[in-house]
Order: C-alpha cells, then sequence, then structure tokens
C-alpha cells in the first residue's frame, strides 16, 4: 500500500518517509529562505507537464502539507483533473553552492521533490495556516509588493506525500546516497 493510501486511512506512514520529514522540512526551510519559491509541476490536459513557481507551501505533520492557491490559474485547472503533484525546492544559498564547490562535494542534500497528491478541492486557510505564512514573509511585510503578493491567502490545498527524493548531482552528492 502507498504512502498516500496509508495517510488517508490515518495509518502511520513508513518508517523511512517518517526519518526523512525532519531534513525535509529543514530543506524547505533553507530553500525558501534563498529563493522565496519552490516549483511544482503537475500533469496539464494533454498529459504534458506544467511547472510553477510557488513560494507558499508549508509542511505539516510527517508526509503532509498544504499551499496557499493564489495566482495558480493553470494549477487549478491542472489538479481539478489530476492530483498528482510534485514540489521541488533548491537550496540556493550562495555561500552553501560555493563551500560545496571548494569542498568538491556537498555536506547536504542540497534539493528534495515531493512526490504526491492534491487531497481534494481548496478550502479556506485556518488562521494558524494564515499567520504561520505571514511569520515566514515577516521580514518584508513594509515591502510594496509583499501586500500584492501575499494579501489574500485564503485558499490552500492540501496534499499528502507518497515519496522524498533527494536530488542527485553525480559526484557531488554520491556520498549522500
Amino acid at each position: 500500500m502507498s504512502a498516500l493510501a496509508l495517510a488517508d486511512r490515518g495509518t502511520t506512514l513508513p518508517r523511512e518517509l517518517e526519518a526523512q520529514w525532519a531534513r525535509t522540512r529543514q530543506l524547505f526551510s533553507r530553500a525558501f529562505a534563498s529563493s522565496l519559491h519552490f516549483s511544482i509541476a503537475t500533469v496539464d490536459a494533454d498529459g504534458a507537464p506544467h511547472v510553477t513557481p510557488i513560494g507558499s507551501v508549508l509542511l505539516g505533520e510527517p508526509g503532509r502539507g498544504v499551499f496557499f492557491e493564489v495566482f495558480t490559474r493553470r494549477l487549478s485547472a491542472n489538479l481539478s483533473r489530476d492530483s498528482r503533484v510534485s514540489i521541488l525546492a533548491v537550496d540556493s544559498g550562495r555561500g552553501f553552492w560555493l563551500r560545496s564547490l571548494f569542498r568538491g562535494h556537498f555536506a547536504r542534500a542540497p534539493a528534495m521533490r515531493l512526490v504526491g497528491r492534491v487531497l481534494g478541492p481548496p478550502r479556506r486557510a485556518t488562521k494558524e495556516e494564515q499567520q504561520r505564512f505571514a511569520r515566514r514573509v515577516g521580514a518584508v511585510r513594509w515591502m510594496k509588493g509583499h501586500d500584492l503578493l501575499w494579501g489574500r491567502l485564503e485558499f490552500v490545498r492540501d496534499f499528502a506525500v507518497e515519496r522524498i527524493e533527494p536530488v542527485h548531482l553525480g559526484a557531488m552528492t554520491a556520498h549522500l546516497e
């Protein structure tokens, strides 16, 4: 049975996924801090991949998360037909990459992909979800663009993770496997 099926039934996720979750959350936090977005892939009506930047992914309990559905016309349409998603987080920190290039290896995974499914239609975000994201972008709340991008975060999509895939970059990440 897949991790998604287990999660939907309220059953504990596989230990592998649960053990990876803390590292996954850390990488997602570093990725947002370094680039202010993630990439989310869906499948369009013709079966082609569609990738869009999305800054509002929040990871929760192991194997679960939400993202705010803002500026996502094609993403929403794709998810109404096919619930599969892949979310990519890349730690783009300049110092992290320069140290890694100098050493010839990454000390930790530079990127991670979550593969799973959304769990139904958009729903109203909870106050806690809105506050959690507001804290994440609080440092720029005084800037004009803050309200333009994040002033109306009302709806989220829940998702369940079926698997976590570290991104491999040849010899630079071989020791992390």
